[in-house]
């Protein structure tokens, strides 16, 4: 009896602790024993222990290796049955490019065939997914959760990027929400359809019928996609809505063998200014292999027009292989394309190859693109070359050498010819390197000049130096100006450091200059520009420099640059007068002999806004002397605003111009004059100049307010000017006259006929008047009766005269005189009127400066004798 006991209880410690060894041991024997059916050359792989609970089974961590690819890796999966199976997968990462590597497999006998027999042996069950993965399209990772019974599947998918709802009842798959979001700020592509599957799961459906509607971003337009097919052939349409032309025509044909798409249409009308077209055509064998089998083959070509004509490309393509390991596919582009003025020449063989994850693009010998034509209406490129035979591009970037060759030319400002030639190793912005050195020469037409460049520099990871640069002209000749040999070069080279967090800019640049000559003989001594740059990138950057011409400056300069708007400071500190002698003209034979001189200038410039300026300059104690002229204790003080072509001058004040002394033959002083407004004016700005005052030849002459553009004239005052002076200054032999004169001149200067209109002078005081005796002794001997007049002018005090004054814009000035006087001749009284007309143009006049012949000839037309009642003291009538 006891030996049965014990025989029990031995076979219960066997009953139970049998499952909890092989539980237990489960990361041993499971894998050994899914080794059985899986296929050869993969196995299972599990580190941690699972976990049994009251009703479901736990498994940390399970890994499905491809030799040593891992193609899957599952974490938290849990097996339970609540109501039916259910499998859930906390995630799920796959890795697509260990799928070429599965082994191919033979049919097991009495395996399920087709799509029935598989559904009739499907559980009612669920699986999830919390967070299914796929390498390398993380984008569109997601949540999977299935539902499976004999009579239906559903799948539903939900991602950030991507939503699916579909299911499966017998042959009919019925898609009812497809949503994926291709670019993140454009609206998702969205599809519906349905589809009748085949019997036998090994190929595409067999009929079906899907429409989209999704939106094309630039420009934004909707567009309506139908795919339709029965047996082994089909059509996509795609239509943009409400236009009947189509944008994609693909007819198409599957068999198990060859999928063939022939005499395929495609159309883009919304590329600016060059609607695109052309046809399509593909083959791809042995479709059914997978991708690594697949041959490939096909041609498209794009059809251009343009202002030069129509343009054809094509691109062939194969036969060859796109493979997740090693690609092998040709591809080559030729043809043109013609876009306005401009065509563009291809010739580009090329090699496709790598994993399809990673494709590497070659160019082959030979491999060359070409341009010529107009990019803007001023500037024809005569031709750029690109050559890019050895250059390679993959995802790791732009290896071999870069070149590039412009020529061009521009109707009036020149030619020029640039060359680019470089080495890029594993090149992508901030990424890599590539060293490139530049030169180039050309002709300036408008100044007459060639000009030539060089330089190098290198672009390595996020640092970009322009480690050299050279260029200048030989000569700058526009106008009267001709500078010598201008040439800009690197002091420092410039740092870009394109770095998100510690971005910088730095460098510095010096514009030397040679001589600037002026027709004239003023000469500009050799100039040096010298400044430094630091910011940020070259969109925002702040300046600094000076410039200096010898002992002229320097002029401090400071800025910055925000990418939009250039700003900046100029101060010009106090210096002398005397360092601009140079800039004085040898035939001038003007000596700068004292004075200082002080400027501060800000400005900004823009596109759309153009240059902006202001600021004031002042002149102190100027001297300058000439042989005839002397002008001292000059003072000159200018504000100033210029902004869209325009000055505004007398921003803070009026600009104020004083003189102390002007010597010539009439010494003035006290010269003073205010200038405020705009220029050029209208009747909105108008430009007014007042307090002009000079104290000129014992008195004083003034004006109150110019203002341009002039509806009133502006008088000119004339106040108690001394005669004596003015003949003492002009110091004509024929006649003396003393006494003071004054009057008022309405001057004119913007005005279709008049310069003077109705001016007038008088004597506010007693004057005298004196013809020398040889004067009126040969105008006695001329003329007898003449002379008898001019007996009575030898010498006469004139107590009231008034002269009308008009000049017209030809020069041409009118007196009319009347003068009435005492005449004292041998001891003699007399009352002596006389009134005169006299013509002259004063532009002649001041030319000849003869007034002595002047006066002698009125003087001999117009002199009368006096009535005798005037030497009895009787009344005088006017003679």
């Amino acid at each position: 009896m006891k030996g049965t006991w014990k025989a029990t209880i031995a076979l219960l410690l066997l009953l139970i602790l049998l499952p909890l060894t092989l539980l237990l041991t489960l990361t041993h024997w499971v894998p050994t024993l899914a080794g059985i059916w899986l296929p050869a050359g993969t196995r299972i792989a599990i580190e941690k222990s699972p976990r049994l609970t009251h009703n479901s089974v736990l498994v940390p961590e399970l890994r499905y290796l491809v030799g040593n690819c891992q193609l899957a890796e599952v974490h938290d999966l849990t097996l339970s049955h609540p109501s039916r199976w259910r499998l859930h997968v906390g995630q799920l990462d796959m890795n697509s490019t260990c799928l070429s590597k599965l082994p191919e497999s033979t049919p097991t006998p009495g395996a399920p065939r087709s799509l029935a027999e598989w559904q009739s042996m499907l559980p009612n069950s669920w699986l999830t997914i919390d967070q299914l993965r796929l390498s390398p399209w993380e984008k569109w990772q997601g949540t999977l959760a299935i539902s499976l019974t004999p009579s239906m599947q559903t799948l539903t998918y939900d991602g950030d990027a991507v939503h699916l709802q579909a299911n499966l009842k017998g042959q009919q798959l019925t898609v009812n929400r497809f949503e994926a979001k291709i670019q993140a700020d454009e609206p998702p592509i969205k599809l519906v359809g349905e589809f009748a599957m085949p019997l036998v799961p090994d190929g595409l459906p067999v009929s079906g019928h899907a429409v989209t509607t999704f939106q094309v971003p630039n420009p934004s337009a909707l567009v309506d996609a139908e795919l339709e097919w029965r047996e082994n052939q089909g059509q996509l349409v795609m239509m943009e809505r409400g236009n009947t032309e189509p944008l994609l025509d693909l007819p198409w044909e599957l068999t198990r063998e060859r999928l063939t798409i022939s005499d395929g249409r495609w159309n883009w009308p919304w590329q600016d200014g060059v609607p695109l077209s052309g046809r399509v055509v593909l083959k791809i064998d042995n479709w059914q292999q997978g991708i690594d089998k697949m041959q490939i083959s096909g041609r498209l070509n794009v059809l251009t027009q343009g202002d030069a004509g129509k343009g054809n490309v094509v691109l062939t393509i194969g036969p060859g292989m796109l493979s997740m390991d090693h690609s092998a596919m040709p591809l080559q582009l030729t043809g043109e394309a013609k876009y306005d003025d401009l065509v563009l020449y291809a010739i580009l063989p090329a090699q496709l190859s790598g994993p399809l994850t990673d494709p590497k693009l070659s160019f082959a010998p030979g491999s060359l693109l070409r341009s010529r034509g107009r990019i803007i209406d001023s500037l024809n490129i005569d031709e750029i070359r690109w050559p890019l035979a050895g250059v390679h591009i993959s995802s790791q970037g732009v290896d071999g050498r870069l070149q590039a060759i412009l020529r061009a030319h521009e109707q009036e400002m020149g030619d020029f010819v640039l060359h680019l030639d470089g080495q890029a190793t594993n090149f992508l912005p901030d990424k890599g390197s590539w060293r490139w050195h530049y030169w180039g020469d050309g002709h300036f037409t408008p100044m007459q000049a060639r000009w030539d460049m060089k330089g190098d520099g290198e672009w390595r990871d996020s640092s970009i130096v322009l480690n050299s640069l050279s260029t200048g002209f030989d000569k700058l000749q526009y106008g009267t100006m001709n500078v010598s040999q201008p040439r800009l070069v690197l002091d420092k080279p410039i740092h870009w450091i394109r770095n998100e967090q510690h971005p910088s800019l730095t460098g510095a640049l010096s514009l030397d200059a040679g001589e600037t000559q002026f027709s004239g003989g003023s000469v500009l001594p050799p100039s040096m520009l010298k400044f430094s740059i630091d910011g940020r990138d070259p969109t925002w950057f702040q300046f600094k420099g000076a410039l200096h011409a010898e002992d002229i400056g320097p002029i401090r300069l400071n800025g910055r640059w925000d990418g939009e708007r250039l700003r900046g400071e100029a101060w010009w500190p106090k210096q002398s007068l005397t360092v601009f002698q140079p800039l004085v003209p040898p035939d001038w034979k003007m000596n700068l002999r004292d004075g200082t001189l002080y400027a501060q200038v800000a400005f900004s410039a823009a596109a759309g806004q153009g240059f902006e300026a202001g600021g004031h300059g002042v002149l102190k104690g100027g001297s300058a002397w000439m042989p005839d002229n002397q002008f001292n204790g000059v003072d000159f003080v200018l504000p100033f605003r210029f902004s869209e072509g325009a000055w505004e001058l007398g921003t803070r004040g009026p600009v104020s111009l004083r003189i102390g002394e002007i010597v010539n033959q009439v010494t003035a002083s006290n010269f003073t004059a205010d200038l405020q407004g705009s220029y050029p004016w209208d009747e909105r700005n108008p430009l007014m100049l007042s307090d002009v005052n000079v104290d000129v030849l014992g008195g004083k002459l003034s004006m109150l307010q110019l203002r341009m553009p002039q509806h009133d004239p502006a008088l000119l005052r004339v106040q108690n000017i001394s005669s004596s002076e003015l003949i003492s200054a002009v110091n004509p032999k024929q006649f003396t006259m003393s006494g003071p004169v004054s009057g008022a001149l309405p001057l004119w200067l913007d005005n279709e006929k008049w310069i003077i209109k109705d001016g007038w002078l008088t004597n506010p005081g007693p004057m005298t008047l004196r013809i020398d005796k040889d004067t009126a002794d040969a105008v006695v001997e001329d003329n007898m009766v003449a002379g008898v007049a001019i007996n009575w002018l030898r010498y006469m005090e004139i107590s009231r005269s008034w002269t009308k004054i008009n000049l017209d814009n030809l020069g041409l000035l009118t007196l009319k005189s009347t003068v009435t006087g005492i005449s004292r001749v041998d001891g003699k009284s007399s009352t002596v009127n006389l009134n005169y007309t006299h013509e002259e143009n004063v532009f002649d006049l001041w030319r000849s400066l003869r007034f002595g012949d002047n006066l002698q000839a009125w003087l001999e037309q117009n002199a009368v004798l006096p009535d005798p009642r005037c030497r009895a003291g009787k009344d005088c009538k006017e003679q």
